[in-house]
């Protein structure tokens, strides 16, 4: 009997998703994108193209599209999701009857839901019943338009079960794309997500001209309660020192295609928090997690002020003038 190509279901087909869904064809496994809007699904099915995001783009033939997520997520191995963490709880509610009970589900969130302050693959066990070991985190330094390129990139893959990992990373490993894989879910997910906030810091930052020494001191301070916070957690801190600690920061943090660092260049030139949202136009996940990393934070006695005073900024309790002042005044100390 012939040995089929892996299957991977993505859901869905916003600009990393759709960057995921190159790799994993590139590599050899077959990809039903689902897609919300129809218009998307037909681009990918006739041009090989995805028209919302990167048009210009030709996606291989062994990526097709859906509008149904039955249909997406039908004989899938693997199980892709790439939606925003605040609606990732609403839509595993329409999506886990269609769970294949073989299928490895790997999250590519970089968020903390609201209220909860679960993490991705806390909300897909809770919601789900699918066992920890089924579900991976992927993250690392991935900015989808450079993938998209087909530039040299590399990743983790977190899961508590070695073989899973194992398997999403065969099926994500190309000429261009290098995964590595790690048991430590907590720590890539807390990576991912407060590099975010860290990167609103570094953009406000940037857009108060403050330079590049102050630049390098929030992304060294950020690396720092990034680690006292996952580290508390039950993370291992050579995970945040990794892929998806700090190569995930440095990217989020320098590269002008960070939209979390765009929105708070937006914020450090003057703009209101809705005036920035309406700027940037997808998703930003430091603006929803800010609050809750600070209530894990508080949960586990740990200090994180820079994500304190971004927190603050974003909900207009302090002014620009303010949040600089209030990360040089804080007490001298030793370097920890």
């Amino acid at each position: 009997m012939p040995h089929r190509s892996a299957r991977a279901a993505v859901l869905s087909a916003g600009s990393w998703g759709t960057a995921v869904a190159k790799v994993l064809a590139d590599a050899g496994t077959d990809v039903v994108v689902h897609a919300r809007r129809a218009e998307i699904a037909d681009g990918i099915n006739t041009e090989h193209r995805n028209p919302g995001y990167f048009p210009e783009v030709e996606l291989p033939s062994t990526v097709t599209a859906t509008t149904d997520p039955a249909a997406a997520m039908a004989g899938a191995d693997i199980l892709v999701l790439s939606v925003p963490a605040q609606s990732l709880r609403v839509g595993l509610g329409v999506w886990t009857p269609y769970i294949e009970p073989h299928a490895v589900i790997v999250t590519l969130m970089k968020g903390i839901e609201r209220g909860t302050w679960l993490r991705a693959s806390q909300i897909i066990t809770e919601v789900t019943g699918v066992g920890a070991e089924r579900v991976a985190v992927l993250s690392g330094p991935n900015l989808a338009r450079e993938i998209m390129a087909g530039q040299p990139a590399a990743a983790t893959v977190a899961c508590p079960d070695e073989d899973a990992a194992r398997r999403v990373q065969q099926a994500c490993h190309t000429s261009y794309f290098r995964p590595y894989t790690s048991t430590d879910v907590t720590g890539c997910e807390l990576g991912g997500a407060v590099k975010n906030v860290i990167a609103l810091a570094v953009g406000i930052a940037s857009g108060m001209g403050l330079g590049d020494n102050a630049i390098a001191m929030l992304i060294t301070r950020g690396l720092a309660e990034t680690t006292r916070l996952a580290v508390a957690m039950g993370a291992h801190p050579a995970t945040l020192a990794g892929l998806a600690g700090l190569g995930d920061l440095v990217t989020t943090c320098s590269s002008p295609l960070s939209r979390n660092r765009t929105f708070g260049a937006h914020l450090g030139r003057g703009l209101s928090v809705e005036e920035a949202t309406a700027a940037t136009l997808q998703t930003t996940e430091g603006v929803t997690s800010a609050e809750g990393l600070l209530a894990l934070a508080d949960a586990h006695d740990v200090e994180m002020p820079i994500t304190d005073v971004v927190s603050a900024l974003l909900h207009e309790k302090i002014t620009l003038a303010q949040a600089a002042a209030a990360l040089m005044q804080r007490p001298p100390r030793p370097e920890r």
